[in-house]
């Protein structure tokens, strides 16, 4: 009988539960098809190293998965609480006709049970179709071979998406046998005549408030856009920054929901105009419970707008850099580590000690012999390997003195006092030893611009220039360059060949990494030590696979081991990058940046929207009685209609128009700090964020004017 009935009240009452059904299934669609993400890789042809970026990515989803289950699980129980609250009258029935308060909580078991199977099916159906066009968007993002793409069904997405929403269903039965068992007959009766007591704020009150966290907004706008790095360098300041923002963003809420009925009665043509004197009596009836969700929501958006474009905006980015970053496929060097100990064998302290005068000796014979050894010298020990190369240059970077540990020119050498102020501005006062310029050859600078299809240039032995392609050092070392600042190199006084720094770099990265290189005469460099020795080169293949096979051989002969990229010995740091590696490790980032803000953001996305949707739809349950004497004073339909859109309106608009006001700061935040690696795509990102925007909360908008309006419509009331 029971089963009967509740399968009678899900079809029947199917409308009613359509916000809740449709956020079930969204819920189930994004959690599969973001944990079948490894299931969609393992069909794709992917290179070794990407692979392991995969394996890393399906782990970190993983994790974030059960957080994500968390806000759901949530989110259903809250929705099961509009649920009860909506059926107020129907349960005063049953108590009243002697239905055991044991009997409802089987009914309503029953009626998740039923909600639950068809929410899974539906929304595993709809994921698993929308997981072969993620598919296409992985291997668009890892670059994979898509020639064997086939329809993929991920099992073990499907069992943990049915073993997570099976724990929140679990949650959802319990929740609701506690509400049944809490259930009063007169409570249930009298709960649509009740309302909240709205309590009168004072207006002054309410304006100090208003202005002072207005004031608190300030001070946290200023610290994330115009004091971004102190506020970055800064973890205390961090969270106090974060807490205030948040803090203002209640406190703005909680003093205009105390003002907004004294602006708009204040206006008396507007407050009188049509249906306006009851749309607003209505929103401030419940201020007191919206304040805290319309700060949460706020937050929640602001969350979603910020992470949706940043993380899109990473992958754009990072793209076209890695096209400019990587123009050979492997570039090895060595750097020669401090020989001081060596040479010092005659130190006081050897005296007495013969045996560690003896070691130190033969050690510094085996430094000597070692360094005679170039990078060719190394690789050409394999000489297969030596013969898969091409292109293969080599070029030096040079210190003042042998005995230097960071090899280069400080940048208090290099920038005059103008530099240097900006400098301290740029790193809140941390200016002095923050980097070395390494020095290069303008002979050795010219073999590898050719190499990577960079300019070449000529200088005179009374010149310089700097090579840099981070945009932040660029704005520093162009206003020394602008001032003509001379630098000295042992004794030797050089002026700037060009009044701003040139791009470019002497080793690969996986990103506008190089801050600074200083490119000297042949002459200037014959009277430095030779600090680090590269060489650059190309493989005689393109085939992804046998460039992986090489970049394994490389490793092993100059580290020793084929997963290792440096090695270091007595008298050397080895080190190793090729273009595998940093477009993997690239691509990572990328991977983990974009799907973490997708997951994130769409599941916050959908959760402030359901939120406020559910809130709607209960208080349109509840005033129903109020739109019949609307309809009973004379209101036509058409006005009920646009009464009741412009309260929903005003509801959902609230906390999106705060929230895009704090993501206007919070973007400018994002494009600081993504200008030290670039901003490309940041448009595009935007746009599609309001695509989301547009999509889910204005559905959620849109599904629940729908709603209401049924809800409250005299058709509706008749039957009930």
């Amino acid at each position: 009988m029971l089963f009967k009935l509740s399968f009678r009240n899900i079809i029947r009452s199917m409308k009613d539960y359509a916000i809740y059904f449709f956020t079930l299934i969204l819920g189930v669609v994004i959690f599969y098809v973001f944990n079948a993400i490894g299931t969609q890789t393992s069909m794709m042809k992917l290179s070794n190293s990407t692979h392991d970026v995969v394996k890393l990515l399906v782990n970190v989803l993983s994790g974030v998965s059960v957080v994500v289950a968390g806000i759901l699980g949530y989110l259903i129980i809250y929705a099961s609480r509009f649920l009860i609250k909506r059926r107020n009258k129907e349960f005063s029935i049953y108590l009243t006709l002697g239905m055991s308060k044991r009997k409802i909580s089987l009914l309503l078991f029953f009626e998740t049970l039923f909600i639950g199977l068809l929410s899974l099916v539906a929304g595993l159906a709809i994921g698993v179709v929308l997981s072969q066009l993620m598919s296409v968007f992985v291997a668009n993002l890892f670059e994979a071979d898509m020639s064997k793409f086939q329809f993929v069904f991920s099992s073990e997405a499907c069992l943990k998406t049915i073993a997570y929403f099976g724990i929140i269903y679990l949650l959802v039965i319990a929740f609701n046998t506690i509400m049944i068992n809490k259930l009063k007959i007169i409570d249930l009766i009298q709960a649509s005549r009740k309302t909240e007591k709205v309590r009168l704020k004072n207006p002054i009150v309410c304006i100090i408030i208003f202005f002072l966290a207005a004031a608190i907004l300030g001070v946290a706008y200023y610290q994330v856009t115009v004091n971004y790095l102190t506020f970055l360098s800064n973890p205390s300041m961090f969270t106090q920054v974060m807490g205030a923002g948040i803090l203002a963003t209640f406190l703005l809420y909680w003093s205009f929901s105390g003002l907004i009925m004294k602006l708009i009665t204040a206006r008396k043509k507007l407050y009188y105009r049509g249906l306006n004197s009851f749309t607003f009596r209505q929103i401030s009836s419940k201020v007191n419970t919206t304040v805290a969700s319309m700060s949460i929501i706020c937050l929640m958006l602001l969350f979603t707008i910020c992470t949706l474009s940043s993380c899109l905006s990473i992958r754009e980015t990072s793209k076209k850099q890695l096209e400019y970053a990587t123009p050979v496929d492997a570039v090895v060097s060595y750097r020669n580590n401090d020989n001081s100990k060596w040479e010092e064998s005659n130190s006081e302290e050897d005296k007495d000690d013969p045996a560690l005068k003896a070691w130190k000796q033969k050690m510094a014979v085996k430094y000597e012999n070692d360094s005679k050894a170039s990078i060719e010298d190394i690789i050409k020990t394999n000489p297969g390997l030596w013969d898969s190369l091409k292109d293969q240059t080599s070029f030096n970077t040079y210190s003042l003195s042998k005995k230097i540990e960071n090899g280069g020119l400080d940048l208090n050498a290099v920038l005059n006092q103008k530099s240097l102020q900006k400098m301290a501005e740029m790193t809140n006062g941390h200016a002095n030893g923050m980097y070395v310029l390494r020095i290069i050859s303008v002979s050795d600078y010219n073999k590898i611009a050719k190499l990577y299809h960079f300019d070449q240039y000529k200088l005179n032995p009374d010149q310089y220039f700097i090579l840099s392609d981070f945009k932040k050092m660029e704005e520093i070392y162009n206003i020394s360059l602008k001032d003509g600042h001379k630098i000295k190199i042992n004794g030797k006084t050089l002026s700037p060949k060009f009044d701003h720094n040139k791009q470019g770099f002497i080793e690969p990265s996986n990103t506008n990494g190089n801050m600074g290189i200083l490119v000297v005469s042949d002459e200037v460099t014959k009277t430095l030590a030779k600090y680090e020795n590269f060489m650059a080169a190309n493989y005689k293949t393109n085939d992804k696979n046998k460039t992986e096979q090489l970049d394994k051989d490389l490793r092993r002969v100059i580290t020793g081991n084929e997963n290792d990229y440096i090695k270091i010995t007595s008298p050397r740091f080895y080190s190793i990058q090729t273009k595998n590696q940093i477009i993997a490790m690239s691509v990572g980032l990328q991977a983990i940046a974009t799907f973490l803000g997708l997951y994130l953001g769409i599941i916050f996305l959908i959760s402030s929207a359901a939120i406020l949707s559910l809130k709607e739809l209960s208080e349109s349950s509840d005033n129903r009685d109020k739109y019949m004497v609307l309809r009973r004073l004379g209101a036509d339909e058409k006005m009920i209609n646009r009464a009741l859109f412009r309260q929903i309106a005003i509801f959902f608009a609230a906390p999106l128009f705060l929230a895009i006001i704090h993501s206007i700061f919070g973007l400018t935040f994002a494009i600081k700090v993504l200008s030290f690696i670039g901003t490309e795509g940041l448009a595009l990102s935007i746009i599609l964020t309001v695509v989301f925007l547009v999509a889910i909360y204005g559905g959620y908008f849109l599904l629940t004017y729908l709603s209401s309006k049924r809800i409250i419509s005299e058709k509706q009331l008749r039957r009930d």
